[in-house]
């Protein structure tokens, strides 16, 4: 099987088809992969952490459902909702981004990111868990090497 891009469209569908057809088009996404995080870590670093929701805490409408972290969001951004990026603050205190979670919620019609800073691998289940239930779904994406 060739491994090389049938088509020399510069059409941006087709360019990221050849991205995952090709091995020589991997190192390319490698640089794609590493400028998003570059831009997430400078978006962090640019804004002010607010967390709004403490470790513990119920969510203001659904008495029910408890925070498992810090959730809050990132003073002087917007997200789909109009509202400040949602982040999520593990216990590590590096406090780097370690991933973002992709979120649907069909009863709202929405979907968001949630940035994950300082983030461990238990706490990453506890957050896919806590976005994985009733109208929501969702799925994490996780830096190499976090």
């Amino acid at each position: 099987m060739n491994d090389k891009p049938k088509s020399s469209s510069s059409s941006p569908h087709s360019r990221c088809l050849a991205l995952w057809r090709g091995n020589d088009l991997r190192l390319e996404l490698n640089i794609m992969d590493a400028r998003f995080w570059t831009a997430v870590d400078k978006l962090v670093e640019a804004s002010e952490i607010q967390i709004d929701r403490p470790m513990g805490s119920s969510h203001p409408r659904y008495k029910d459902v408890i925070y498992p972290l810090d959730y809050g969001f990132l003073e002087g951004t917007s997200s789909g909702d109009q509202r400040g990026i949602d982040i999520w603050l593990g216990s590590d205190p590096e406090s780097k981004v370690t991933a973002i979670v992709c979120t649907i919620d069909l009863k709202k019609s929405d979907a968001e990111i949630k940035i994950l800073i300082g983030c461990t691998d238990g706490e990453n289940k506890d957050i896919v868990d806590f976005h994985n239930r009733g109208s929501q779904s969702a799925i994490l994406i996780q830096r190499h090497g976090a």
